[in-house]
């Protein structure tokens, strides 16, 4: 079902009339509605696949100041072969889409790729965003959404990227094998496909096993962002990751729930 253009926000409409010198500049605040973005040498490359045409086009032109080069596709089907075809550093995926769903999208990107993907979900959607995360998506927003969230996201997801890449250092529990220089994990020597969240997730947990890490530290260190109320997304991610491990056959290294604390990675006897 395509979103009414009641979904798309006021802030990004007059920002967009703004740039297309629809508005006079002093009718809106610049400072409210522009996140800029570290690197300001080099466009990232971004795909967003929603088929709400008018929405991709102002994300296009609201992002465009951050650096951020955003290309859109408007349906499940497009946004595969687009994926196939070009090299993109983060994917921002509708559910809802003609066709494939987007989390039919998801599930068969997943097979292959560990790019970054933020889903757009409905409001109050609960299951599809719990169902998202399990296929192995790395954060999510509501519609209508704020602008500068999003922004923010993108912003906390790339810096994650590029930070973890400039890490250096193996980390090694039992079987377990982290290697921040290549983003390559091994269990007994077999690679293991994880998503960049999860990834952060297990180097925070290698780096501190044995001590309980909460779960604001790891909202921080794996989503960039603080951990929201009722947000229960970092969960989702460790019982993702838990059963990874656990199918590779990790018998040496289990993550453990603090109640109301944290998690724990605790190496075995």
């Amino acid at each position: 079902m395509r979103p009414q253009r009641s979904d798309i926000p006021e802030a990004l409409q007059r920002f967009v009339k703004l740039r297309r010198g629809v508005l006079e500049p002093h009718s809106i605040m610049t400072h409210d509605v522009i996140v800029m973005m570290n690197d300001a040498n080099r466009a990232a490359s971004i795909l967003i696949v929603d088929d709400d045409q008018e929405l991709g086009e102002m994300l296009t032109d609201f992002l465009a100041p951050d650096h951020l080069e955003l290309t859109a596709c408007l349906s499940g089907e497009d946004g595969l072969k687009a994926l196939e075809a070009g090299n993109y550093e983060l994917l921002i995926l509708d559910i809802m889409l003609p066709g494939i769903s987007g989390l039919e999208v998801l599930k068969r990107l997943r097979q292959k790729s560990d790019i970054p993907v933020i889903m757009l979900t409905a409001r109050g959607d609960d299951i599809d965003r719990i169902i998202g995360l399990e296929f192995g998506a790395d954060d999510y927003l509501a519609k209508p959404f704020n602008p500068r969230e999003l922004a923010a996201r993108i912003k906390a997801i790339l810096r994650r990227a590029s930070t973890g890449s400039q890490r250096s250092g193996r980390l090694e529990l039992g079987a377990i094998t982290l290697d921040p220089r290549t983003h390559r994990v091994t269990v007994d020597d077999k690679p293991l496909r994880l998503t960049g969240t999860e990834f952060e997730i297990l180097r925070c947990l290698l780096e501190t096993a044995g001590e309980v890490v909460s779960k604001d530290q790891l909202n921080e260190r794996a989503l960039g962002r603080r951990l929201l109320p009722f947000d229960r997304s970092i969960d989702t991610h460790i019982s993702n990751l838990r059963g990874k491990l656990e199918q590779a056959g990790t018998v040496n290294a289990s993550i453990q729930n603090q109640r109301g604390i944290g998690y724990m990675l605790i190496p075995g006897q």
